[in-house]
């Protein structure tokens, strides 16, 4: 044993998590490296019911007695009296905060971080000035947005003229249009137009996780301030992208996104591996897909599109490739076979016991049969209870003569094997109908086998495609089918051909 100091400085005591001192306190503890916790207080350990509550009961499992410097052994009272003051404590002061950021808000003073287009006085707490050079590409967004101009083409056009972004490392059409529930993005913020907006969202912790997730506050908890000094644009001009926000937020029945496609949020540009999304359709409706970076900000050099049909057929015909496999089909034949042979035990189990239930029936109404014959017992008596054992064995012969007779041989019928590899062969067919059909069990059913499709450009051929697939093909038969496939890259498959070994390295 030896003495050893655990600390999480500048660390909430609301969660566990991120506590790593605490954390490397409960692992030693299981190594038995100490047999006493000594704390300043109980606070010390957690600040949270469930998880002060948790570490007494794990260290006291151990034999591990935790002591507070000025209340001596701690017991399961003291623990749920300190869990109970730290918590109303942490959110007690939780409140204390808003309400003075509320006070903050009420004289016009910022209440968190730095919106873009401002900058904070040295200081001066609370207290904005505008930056011109910002403001410029503000007034640029608003204006080219009434103009009829798309965010996403406007984030394109500020990354590729080298203009630096509130945050990250390029402009996004997310950046610029926002989320409506939260207020948030730059076309939404009403302090460019001189309307300080706060408690637009609350933070509340995941138990789980400990992380810190961000909720939207309904409009009537709001708070507004007004601030002339900080306007940007003018208020015709916000009036006038909200109008048109609205008008773009009427969508008609016929262009709702209609049902998940089979490789929706599965598709990767091979190119930088951003996701890819649908980009339209040609004269003949077939739809094409392309990189999202260079949809949306332009940062991928492959801004050439492919045709989401020819993707789709793709990775059916690697997964047809797959599942032709000499091993695979073994194993659809070992799995069929276990089956088969599973059933047919609890089928003659069930018959069994069937047989067996009928058999002491038959027994117990032979016996009261003679016993009224031979005058023992009282007629009133066994008469009713005959015919009510009469009645259970009709019930039971019945249900026995439903069962199937009972199996004897499992064996493997040639016209499965047959069936198996027409199923395959329908297999693009069936599926690609059932998905355009709305089919979402379809879709799922693939999805389920699949993690990631790269989609790479084939330069030999025109229009050429070739697409990585990495899955999980166990879901269908388990591990043994594919020992070496979880979580696995399958291979290239070239649109129209076969399927090549993946390069190596990828």
């Amino acid at each position: 044993m030896s003495d050893r100091t655990y600390d999480d400085r500048a660390r909430s005591g609301g969660s566990l998590m991120g506590r790593n001192g605490l954390l490397q306190l409960l692992d030693d503890a299981r190594e038995k490296s100490f047999d006493i916790v000594i704390v300043e207080a109980l606070d010390r350990l957690s600040r949270d019911m469930e998880d002060l509550a948790g570490i007494h009961k794990r260290l006291s499992f151990l034999g591990i007695e935790i002591r507070a410097v000025h209340e001596g052994v701690v017991n399961t009272v003291l623990v749920g009296l300190r869990g109970l003051v730290g918590q109303l404590y942490r959110e007690d002061n939780a409140h204390k905060v808003r309400r003075g950021l509320a006070g903050r808000i009420k004289q016009g003073l910022a209440g968190g971080g730095l919106t873009y287009g401002y900058a904070a006085i040295a200081g001066r707490t609370g207290e904005r000035v505008i930056v011109e050079a910002e403001a410029q590409i503000i007034q640029r967004i608003f204006q080219e947005y009434i103009e009829g101009r798309t965010p996403r083409e406007i984030a394109h056009d500020l990354n590729k003229d080298g203009v630096s972004p509130p945050r990250g490392r390029a402009w996004n059409a997310s950046t610029i249009n926002g989320n409506l529930e939260r207020g948030a993005g730059i076309l939404q913020n009403e302090l460019y137009v001189g309307r300080l907006v706060w408690n637009k969202v609350r933070m509340v912790k995941d138990p789980d996780t400990g992380k810190r997730l961000s909720r939207p506050n309904p409009r009537s908890e709001r708070q507004v301030a007004d601030v002339p000094h900080l306007a940007i644009i003018k208020p015709e001009l916000f009036a006038a992208a909200q109008k048109r926000k609205e008008e773009r937020g009427h969508t008609h029945p016929s262009h709702q996104r209609r049902p998940r496609r089979m490789l929706s949020g599965l598709l990767r540009c091979g190119w930088c591996g951003a996701g890819m999304s649908t980009n339209g359709r040609d004269k003949s409706g077939r739809v094409r897909i392309r990189c999202s970076a260079a949809t949306e900000n332009g940062t991928c050099p492959d801004a050439k599109t492919f045709y989401l049909d020819t993707v789709e057929s793709a990775v059916l015909t690697g997964l047809q490739a797959e599942l032709r496999a000499p091993k695979v089909i073994a194993e659809y034949v070992r799995t069929y076979l276990e089956e088969r042979k599973r059933l047919a035990i609890t089928s003659n189990a069930k018959r069994q016991r069937l047989e067996q239930q009928l058999a002491q029936l038959n027994r117990e109404i032979e016996r009261l049969v003679d016993a009224i014959a031979k005058g023992h017992g009282d007629p009133s008596i066994l008469g009713p209870r005959s015919t009510a054992l009469g009645a259970e064995r009709e019930r039971i012969s019945e249900e026995l003569r439903s069962e199937p007779p009972a199996a004897k041989e499992v064996a493997l019928h040639p016209a499965i094997l047959k069936r198996y590899e027409e199923q395959l062969g329908r297999l693009e067919e069936a599926l690609t109908k059932g998905i355009r059909s709305g089919d979402g069990e379809a879709a799922e059913a693939i999805r389920d086998l699949i993690e990631r499709v790269t989609v790479f450009r084939d330069p030999s051929r025109l229009g050429g495609v070739t697409v990585e697939i990495s899955g999980r093909l166990n879901a269908l038969l388990g591990e043994k089918a594919f020992p070496n496939q979880v979580k696995g890259v399958w291979g290239k498959m070239v649109a129209g051909e076969g399927l090549e070994p993946p390069t190596p390295g990828l």
